[in-house]
């Protein structure tokens, strides 16, 4: 068993993005000619979630979009945080997060419909935000021309670490009264 789980550890640690546990069955049937249930492998994972809570460990497993994968924990984030800064020196420009913004609360929306909003063109934003696969196509509308609709993508999920839309939060909790325009009558 235990070289089940450090197997289990090991894929989950190797995938590039989070990895569901149908995945690692699979992987774990082709790579080891084994049968584990869907049952045996959470108990495991659960046994690596608790071995990587101890202080001496940098890593956490996490669960995000339903998906298990490994992340440093909170204390080292400010030292990721200045390596990211080195790596990634080309950042989302204001209009790419705007576009991503939209695209995030209305989706599935179509590029004009996100350049109506924003009142200018979208099309070096999209392209950006399509490279860096935060969003993706997800499909054609029924509007005259077809035009192509666009949605956040799983790395979108997994880069602001939440498992799905519903955890955006809620317009009213980020607006303001303060950014009000006009009386508030109750």
């Amino acid at each position: 068993m235990k070289d089940i789980i450090h197997n289990i550890e090991a894929i989950i640690y190797a995938s590039e993005e989070g990895i569901t546990v149908q995945d690692i069955k699979l992987v774990l049937q082709e790579a080891l000619a084994i049968e584990v249930s869907k049952d045996e492998i959470q108990n495991l994972i659960d046994r690596i979630v608790e071995k990587h809570l101890s202080e001496d460990q940098v890593l956490e497993l996490k669960v995000i979009n339903n998906a298990y994968q490994f992340l440093t924990k909170s204390t080292y984030h400010e030292a990721i945080n200045q390596l990211q800064i080195h790596r990634d020196k080309k950042k989302l420009s204001q209009a790419a997060l705007e576009t991503l913004a939209i695209i995030a609360y209305r989706q599935p929306v179509t590029k004009l419909e996100v350049e109506q909003i924003r009142g200018v063109s979208c099309d070096y934003s999209i392209q950006r935000l399509l490279e860096k696969r935060l969003i993706q196509i997800a499909g054609k509308s029924d509007a005259i021309g077809k035009p192509l609709l666009y949605s956040t993508s799983a790395q979108f999920m997994n880069h602001f670490g939440i498992n799905g839309v519903r955890d955006l939060p809620q317009l009213k909790d980020i607006v303001s009264e303060e950014n009000t325009i006009g009386e508030v009558v109750e």
